[in-house]
């Protein structure tokens, strides 16, 4: 894939009512690790601006799709002038943010913030890593990106699908289905470090962050030095659905986006949405198609949980080092060969 040049700096020579505003900080992931909370807890402090946008991944140039912006609400999100758009309304005195989880596995993106915002604060949130990539497998599959609902039949395909082979059509980023190279946590880490410097950057760990809400955000605001004794809403994100059948996902996710963004909608999903009678849009209507296509989650295949516990206990090793934090005992790795 051709990597995409990174932004122009904006013109800090400007008067200063004339320069565009930049954001002061960025979490950059990772997914499925509370960062949608986070923002939205962050976002209703009064010192803080955060976009309605959550995930502009501007910086992120080695990741965008292969097939280009669709939208022109996306497109403009990949123009400097159309990013630094989102910050025009925060006030002189708040800190401008944004969340965006694909800029920690980025290449490209520490180095892309720092030639617009030197002095950038930078937020990571951390999960053990079968748990992380169980959730973030789960995702990929209700975001129709992964055709295959077994974690483990996912994980084995990944060295034919880094040869180009096996994607699934609907998938616009085929790095996100290399799922073991998400989990280089110390080398994504030390991309930021080496840029902002280690008093720049803070590391939250998600099982903090799910024990406690309050005291780690209000860790958080201190880290951005603004006002902790403030009250903040703590935010419980929906959990996520696994599928029960891919066709039928296929087709709802079809007529939702001819619904919700018609600009975008395929044929299939506005047949759909044209075909489907009055009584089958009732809200009991929908509440039983839920059901027949969505189910809870099973329960983790626990031999396999342990079998990626075993391949990533290095990088836990490395990363309780690299954070001078005992994480393998946290996240019971003590008694894995």
């Amino acid at each position: 894939m051709t990597r995409q040049a990174g932004p122009e700096p904006p013109d800090l020579q400007a008067a200063p009512d004339a320069r565009p505003r930049t954001p002061d900080f960025f979490i950059v992931g990772h997914p499925k690790c509370g960062t949608t909370a986070l923002y939205a807890m962050l976002r209703e402090h009064p010192q803080i601006f955060m976009p309605d946008v959550k995930e502009p991944r501007y910086f992120a140039t080695d990741l965008r799709s292969r097939l280009g912006a669709r939208a022109p609400e996306a497109t403009a999100l990949h123009t400097l002038d159309g990013y630094l758009a989102l910050f025009a309304a925060a006030r002189p005195e708040q800190l401008a943010g944004e969340a965006s989880p694909e800029y920690l596995r980025s290449r490209v993106a520490a180095a892309n913030i720092a030639s617009v915002q030197p002095d950038a604060r930078i937020i990571a949130i951390l999960r053990e890593p079968a748990a992380f990539l169980r959730s973030f497998h789960l995702q990929m599959v209700s975001s129709n990106v992964e055709s295959k609902r077994d974690l483990r039949t996912a994980i084995a395909l990944e060295p034919r699908r880094r040869e180009g082979r096996q994607i699934p059509r609907r998938c616009h980023h085929p790095e996100s289905l290399m799922y073991s190279q998400h989990v280089r946590y110390v080398e994504q880490l030390s991309r930021f470090r080496d840029v902002f410097g280690a008093e720049n950057i803070l590391v939250l760990i998600y099982d903090d962050f799910r024990a406690d809400n309050e005291a780690t955000v209000a860790r958080v605001l201190r880290f951005l030095e603004v006002d902790d004794a403030l009250p903040v809403e703590t935010v419980e994100t929906k959990p996520l659905k696994a599928v029960r059948s891919m066709g039928l996902h296929r087709l709802a996710n079809a007529a939702r986006v001819a619904r919700t963004r018609p600009a975008a909608a395929t044929g299939l999903g506005r047949t759909v949405n044209a075909l489907t009678p009055s009584p089958l849009r009732s809200r009991r209507a929908k509440a039983l198609w839920r059901q027949l296509v969505y189910r809870a989650p099973a329960p983790p295949d626990e031999q396999f949980m342990r079998e990626l516990r075993s391949r990533f206990k290095g990088e836990v090793v490395a990363l309780s080092e690299y954070l001078d934090r005992d994480l393998v005992a946290l996240w019971g790795y003590e008694d894995l060969s």
